[in-house]
This record gives structure tokens, sequence and C-alpha cells, in this order.
């Protein structure tokens, strides 16, 4: 079973809130747990030991900003840049691991915000498990906005970018 097969695994897993998949194949054995439904103290895998461990990544629920009061007249700019938001497509990482901006320090980053992007285009590397993945763009667009640092940890489809459609 190769790296993509087991994370589509993982993506069905969570799109349809199964709790627990098991395989086996041979001596190769892999139990997904949904981190939703685990009891807490559990492992999110549990692997026979020869098997290589894969974890189940589940993105973080958005959490809610407290409420404030603010004149009326600051009330439509957010609102103003919530539907502008609506518009914009969402690069997201295909997996979890560090994110990084560019092939090495000394490199310069694969997009820039204003940069046009096309499908393949490559737009980042994740680095999982010691193995770099270079991560390619689904939408054609312009970058608007970069939603992650350089070098910081990032969970499964997490935003990476946010794109302008062309």
């Amino acid at each position: 079973m190769d790296f993509n097969q087991i994370q589509e695994l993982i993506r069905m897993v969570s799109k349809h809130k199964i709790s627990e998949f098991s395989l086996k194949e041979g001596e190769f054995k892999l139990v997904i747990r949904n981190q939703g439904t685990v009891v807490e103290g559990v492992a999110p895998v549990a692997v026979a030991p020869a098997a290589p461990v894969m974890a189940m990544p589940v993105a973080a629920a958005p959490v809610a900003a407290p409420a404030t009061s603010t004149p009326k007249a600051e009330t439509p700019a957010p609102a103003a840049a919530a539907s502008d938001d609506s518009k914009l497509l969402t690069i997201k990482s295909p997996m979890v691991g560090t994110f990084y901006r560019s092939a090495g320090p000394d490199k310069p980053p694969f997009v820039k915000i204003g940069d046009a992007v096309d499908v393949g285009s490559k737009v980042c590397i994740i680095e999982a498990m010691k193995l770099f993945n270079e991560i390619d763009s689904e939408v054609k667009g312009k970058i608007v906005k970069i939603l992650v640092e350089d070098a910081s940890p990032v969970e499964y489809e997490q935003p990476l970018f946010l794109v302008e459609p062309a």
C-alpha cells in the first residue's frame, strides 16, 4: 500500500466520520481511528509492530471569537472582508507535517503574494516523517494571502493559501 492510498483512506474516514477503520494486507495492518470519537488516553492509531505508523489527522474546528461591542460604523468593514473572502479559493494541506515556503533556506519561496498559480504549480513543501512532499496547486488564480508561517506545523486540510480565482 502506497502513501497516496493511505492518505485517501484517511480522507474517507474523516469525511464520513467513521470512528474506526481497519485494513490488513499480509503482514501490513493499518488501523485508523477518528480522534473525535477516541476516548482520552487511547492512542490515535494502533498498528502491528512491523508495520509503519500512520496517525489519523483531524482538522481543528475553528474557535469562535468572543463577542465584543463595537460602534455601528465599524460593523460593515468586517462584513465586507468576510464577503471578499467567500469569493476566494483555498489551497489546503493534504497531510500533517511541517510547512516550508521554499525548497531550502537559501532558496526563494515557491510563491509570494500576488503571484499567479496554475493547476499543478508547486506552492510549498510539507515535510512528513522525514519525507519532503511538494504540494501542487489544485486551483488557478492569484495568491492573495499566505495563511501559514514558514517552518510551522500544519494539520490535514488546514488552509495554507487564499487564491483569487482567475
